[in-house]
């Protein structure tokens, strides 16, 4: 008789080493690397920068926006805001509401409406305990209904060319949206890993109540985290609108969702910051690559939807049974 072989247990400990920190990875990158491997295979010719970067920058806006979302959910809170805070800034720049305003008093003003509807937020969930999911969503049904008042049911008007001029400009072949956007994901990335306040949010996201008595703001945490969160959706509305080069009254209704989407497919849930900065930004490249994909083999928009919902659920159910687990 032969005698069983054994493994060994060092090999066995290396194998499940090696799952484990497999288990680790955010679904983004698996999704972006078949979605990506599909289009060579079956669209050789979409495998080109200009080509790329000209779908990239119609989801720059969407990135931007998670940027700040992976931020309040890593504290354990959510912003549904988006939305109208990128509506009522297209409103302002396109109305004319603020007379012969040049571009740069145009930005100054989209930004400090971005900011203080961000600190609304922060305000009422980090001090006032009120729930993240409902102050965010009045304030977004209030800012559409705001729009609509003052627009009485009418686009606005144009937007000053100068936006669309910047929107416009490449470099090296990129768009200008694009290299913003990989740059505001670097200074985001920087700025949780390097600095005392990246280190409050992951203690925060950990355990609020550890943390609060370990000596972390916890509150204070809360509120300049969804003030940046109202920052980066005052830029993702500057974006957004110079992309359109018109004033909507209808836009952007499913930007929050997505986000939310984008940045769990991107390894970050309440709490959990696995995927860290770069995660998400890999999840919105895969919604962004799924788009071309579809629309290379002719899918219509409701093929689109569901094949989004899909990914949406699938990456949603994976984090939740490894954290069960």
């Amino acid at each position: 008789m032969t005698a069983a072989v054994k493994i060994p247990s060092s090999s066995k400990a290396a194998r499940e080493t090696l799952l484990s920190r497999a288990a680790k990875v955010p679904p983004a990158y698996f999704v972006f690397v078949i979605l990506l491997v599909t289009l060579w295979l079956t669209r050789p010719q979409m495998i080109n920068i200009n080509v790329m970067g000209t779908f990239i920058r119609q989801v720059a806006p969407l990135g931007i926006l998670v940027l700040g979302q992976l931020l309040v959910m890593r504290v354990r809170s959510i912003d549904l805001s988006g939305a109208g805070v990128v509506l009522i800034i297209n409103y302002v720049i396109s109305s004319g509401i603020l007379g012969d305003a040049n571009a740069g008093l145009l930005v100054i003003v989209a930004l400090a409406i971005g900011v203080s509807l961000g600190l609304v937020n922060g305000l009422l969930i980090g001090k006032r305990r009120a729930s993240a999911v409902l102050v965010t969503l009045a304030v977004n049904t209030i800012l559409v209904g705001v729009v609509q008042f003052l627009a009485s049911g009418k686009p606005p008007g144009n937007v000053p060319d100068a936006f669309g001029d910047v929107y416009n400009v490449k470099y090296l072949s990129l768009p200008s949206p694009v290299i913003f956007w990989i740059v505001l994901t670097g200074v985001m990335a920087v700025f949780l890993s390097r600095f005392v306040f990246g280190r409050h949010v992951s203690s925060v996201g950990e355990n609020p109540v550890a943390a609060h008595f370990s000596g972390v703001p916890v509150e204070r945490t809360v509120i300049i985290a969804h003030t940046i969160a109202g920052l980066m959706a005052g830029i993702a509305g500057l974006v957004q609108t110079s992309s359109l080069g018109v004033g909507s009254i209808r836009f952007g209704a499913d930007l929050p969702l997505e986000a939310v989407a984008a940045t769990i497919l991107g390894g970050v849930v309440f709490g959990r910051g696995d995927g860290g900065v770069w995660g998400p930004f890999f999840g919105v490249l895969s919604f962004a690559l799924l788009f071309v994909v579809m629309t290379s083999f002719g899918v219509p928009d409701a093929g689109k939807l569901i094949a989004r919902g899909l990914i949406i659920m699938l990456a949603a159910t994976y984090y939740g049974l490894r954290t069960n687990s």
